[in-house]
């Protein structure tokens, strides 16, 4: 009688462990496409809000999910690149022309008359620092926010920027947006006279309702070298310092193309002109080409490097070869010679 009464007790205990372990197991898989779920989506605050653009590992991961793989390690894409992609809703394009002081172009005007199908304007004057009078300075991340926002673009947009003169002002534009931690962007190789050159479509736009000129304020940027932690440099010798202006006027012998800024260079730094970095086609050279070009300036990649020129434009030219060689670390003095000069007892030659 014990006997049977204890394999009774025996079986409902088997039984009552095996119902919680079902138990367990459905909640389990419940909580396995719940996870799925929130997994998949992502939420957005809405136009205008610093955290609708700033991206995010997660946003990150999703761009270009429908489009040919890119790689952040890689600077450029190609105008054939462009071509087959751009009608993607992901990506957005960016015309960044600009033009320096003395060449009497208007970036606007041009890109009026001819510009990428669906191509906004990026005035790098007007989103800039409106609080001081050095040009074109970044602004606050909340102005810089604002301003890429009204432009539509969010935080899991993939960009390419392009200007016209092949690379040189979209450079800069390709270096802010990182500066700020959006790191899905490229640039066009080439920009759009190579775009021109394959014989793709241009639209034009008589109206200037794509053109942005955002009123940012100025606010202290950390991944910005500012002008006392260039002095610090000077004596320091810290960072190898490169300066991509022309070697005339680094020299001192050719006129800044601003009046009132005499020409030099900041006490240490090295000359490598942007140029150098470019093919005649105005592309970016290959990665044993632009080796090559550091090693014959001395120009270590195994050291810090930091850059300067004459108003942090063109030396992110050079910052976008640093990339295609692993080197992703470089600051951009952003007031670079012409700040230096304005402040006073700065060392110089």
């Amino acid at each position: 009688m014990l006997c049977h009464s204890l394999c009774e007790s025996g079986t409902w205990f088997v039984g009552l462990i095996f119902y919680l372990l079902l138990l367990l197991s459905l909640w389990w898989q419940k909580e396995q496409l719940n996870s799925c779920s929130v997994s998949s989506h992502f939420s957005y605050k809405a136009p205008g809000s610093v955290s609708r653009f700033m991206s995010t590992a997660a946003v990150a991961s999703q761009s270009f999910r429908t489009m040919q793989s890119l790689s952040t390690n890689e600077p450029v894409v190609s105008a054939d690149w462009l071509h087959v992609n751009l009608q993607e809703p992901d990506l957005k394009v960016l015309d960044a022309s600009w033009y320096m002081p003395d060449e009497q172009q208007n970036p606007v005007q041009e890109y009026q008359v001819a510009h990428v199908p669906g191509a906004l304007l990026f005035d790098i004057d007007g989103i800039s620092d409106q609080t001081t009078n050095l040009p074109h300075m970044l602004p606050s991340e909340e102005a810089f926010a604002a301003a890429v926002s009204a432009l539509g673009i969010e935080n899991k947009d993939s960009i390419v920027v392009y200007d016209g003169k092949g690379i040189f002002s979209a450079a800069r534009v390709w270096w802010m947006f990182r500066v700020f931690g959006h790191d899905k962007i490229w640039v066009l190789d080439g920009g759009l006279p190579r775009w021109r050159a394959l014989g793709f479509d241009v639209q034009s736009n008589s109206s200037n309702d794509a053109i942005l000129k955002a009123n940012a304020a100025y606010e202290a940027i950390e991944e910005v070298y500012k002008g006392h932690k260039v002095r610090k440099n000077v004596e320091e010798q810290t960072y190898q310092h490169v300066d991509a202006r022309s070697k005339a006027r680094f020299d001192g012998v050719a006129p800044e193309p601003r009046k009132g800024i005499r020409s030099g260079h900041i006490t240490g730094s090295k000359c490598l002109p942007f140029p150098q970095v470019l093919d005649d086609s105005q592309m970016l050279l290959s990665a044993d080409e632009l080796k090559k070009k550091f090693d014959q300036e001395g120009i270590s990649l195994d050291r810090p490097i930091m850059l300067s020129c004459g108003t942090g434009v063109t030396a992110c030219i050079v910052v976008l070869g640093l990339h295609r060689l692993g080197k992703t670390d470089v600051p951009v003095y952003d007031g670079s010679w012409t700040e230096w000069v304005i402040v006073e007892d700065t060392p110089g030659v």
